[in-house]
């Protein structure tokens, strides 16, 4: 899946982070119990839904619906910054921030939910599909997961529209 997050930071909230993408696994996961006290909507969009709509529209759509989440805790936001180019079709008011989370303590926060998030949910499928390596690997294209996939095929967890799955697949059609 994609996964995104949305996060309201006090005014007085520090949170020292330059990069999210450069901390360990260990600073995420103590940054994230203390992020996931505040108010936030985590949104993702499945497998099934980034092959019907194409990767960054399954992106968007992830992104309304953890601002949505957010949204329905603490009222719509007055504005949102968004990490990336561009933003969503959505009713906000909003900025997108180039290398947002190396500049926006908030685009960071929300970086370190969605990550952990997702790391978590990588780890559950994992014990549920043996073999693939998701838990180390996070689902990326790493050996493991090719092995894996060249070893036990592709699950229902797996993007379709992804040109390895799909080769994948073709070569087991008959």
């Amino acid at each position: 899946p994609v996964t995104a997050a949305a996060i309201c930071l006090p005014a007085d909230f520090d949170l020292s982070v330059d990069d999210s993408k450069k901390l360990s696994e260990k600073k995420r996961d103590a940054l994230f119990e203390d992020l996931a006290c505040l108010p936030h909507g985590i949104g993702m969009a499945s497998a099934e839904e980034i092959d019907a709509l194409n990767i960054l529209q399954a992106t968007f759509l992830a992104m309304r619906r953890a601002v949505d989440r957010l949204a329905a805790q603490i009222g719509a936001p007055a504005h949102v910054l968004v990490d990336g180019n561009r933003l969503p079709d959505w009713p906000y008011a909003g900025k997108a921030v180039i290398g947002g989370d190396g500049l926006s303590p908030s685009i960071a926060a929300a970086s370190i939910l969605a990550k952990v998030t997702r790391d978590r949910d990588m780890a559950a499928l994992d014990a549920a599909f043996p073999g693939y390596g998701w838990a180390s690997n996070k689902g990326y294209g790493a050996k493991a997961h090719k092995e894996g996939l060249e070893r036990l095929g592709v699950t229902p967890h797996h993007r379709k529209s992804y040109a390895p799955i799909a080769n994948i697949l073709r070569a087991e059609t008959p």
